[in-house]
């Protein structure tokens, strides 16, 4: 923790009127990783940045997002309950915000806010990384049909993912965020959980069937990946059952630190240091299951 405070100080020390803001915006915010994240990797860069968390009430969302380019700041990350009003506000839209009607991400750049969704494409990339996971020709399972899910759904049809199953308890929903996937997307229920190569849990209970009882966790075994998009705490029952099964498991601690480094590229241009930001959430979350 001291060696922590040191570094907090030193770049105390270093921030001036020509230091550039990032920052997050959320309600609330105070809990957020990504600050330690994104100034741990501001400092390997060696980058005159600094980025901070904003509350920010659910109504002012919008304002914020304006109140970016008059302040200076040059990018922000976007969290709940924000992301379809920064989507909205943004003077510009990526394709996959444009889809999604929802954004975790706005670069400034020349008084021009754009909107961007590095979520999907993060969780991807740490599979890739940690698990040499392709989702290309996979057969997929995503449980949830909010935000998140949504990301997901899309992320994995823009990676060629044979098919997506979308399980939601609101079937219309499901119907929606199945069809981000295209043709490879329909909805489904927990049997097709057995069927698929990666399930993603991005609800926030695990889902149950109705008419047995049984969870998704229990119907995962050797041979899948199972992932929940939440980091903390670091495992939940669905990864704790999919494990006892024989299931590869992984929580969404490095979704976060990949979405992170998307963000970083679209902010500053620089290659993200994954090294840097997975030890920045090892230091943050110690105590918690080890990530990287």
């Amino acid at each position: 923790m001291s060696d922590q405070l040191d570094a907090d100080r030193r770049r105390g020390d270093q921030i001036s009127a020509r230091t550039v803001v990032a920052g997050v915006i959320g309600d609330p915010v105070r809990h957020s990783l990504s600050p330690a994240l994104h100034n741990a990797a501001f400092q390997a860069l060696g980058l005159d940045w600094v980025y901070v968390a904003f509350p920010v009430a659910a109504h002012d969302a919008a304002a914020a997002v304006r109140g970016a380019v008059a302040l200076g700041v040059q990018g922000l990350s976007v969290t709940m309950p924000h992301k379809q009003a920064a989507a909205r506000g943004a003077d510009q839209r990526s394709v996959a915000v444009e889809r999604l009607g929802a954004a975790n991400t706005i670069v400034v750049r020349s008084g021009v806010t754009v909107a961007h969704s590095t979520d999907g494409g993060g969780l991807l990339d740490d599979l890739e990384r940690a698990l040499d996971f392709g989702a290309a020709g996979a057969r997929c399972a995503v449980l949830g049909a909010g935000g998140a899910a949504r990301a997901v759904v899309l992320a994995l049809a823009e990676r060629g993912a044979a098919s997506v199953v979308v399980v939601n308890r609101t079937a219309a929903a499901a119907e929606s965020a199945a069809l981000l996937a295209g043709r490879s997307g329909r909805v489904g229920t927990l049997a097709d959980v057995a069927e698929a190569d990666l399930v993603v849990n991005a609800t926030p209970v695990e889902l149950v069937s109705p008419s047995s009882g049984a969870t998704a966790g229990a119907a995962l075994g050797r041979g899948q990946i199972a992932v929940d998009m939440r980091y903390s705490p670091p495992t939940t029952r669905f990864l704790d059952e999919a494990c006892a099964r024989g299931a590869t498991v992984r929580n969404g601690l490095g979704m976060l630190v990949h979405q992170a480094a998307r963000q970083l590229v679209l902010w500053t241009g620089e290659d993200a240091p994954l090294e840097v930001l997975f030890e920045a959430a090892r230091r943050a979350t110690e105590g918690s299951a080890p990530v990287g």
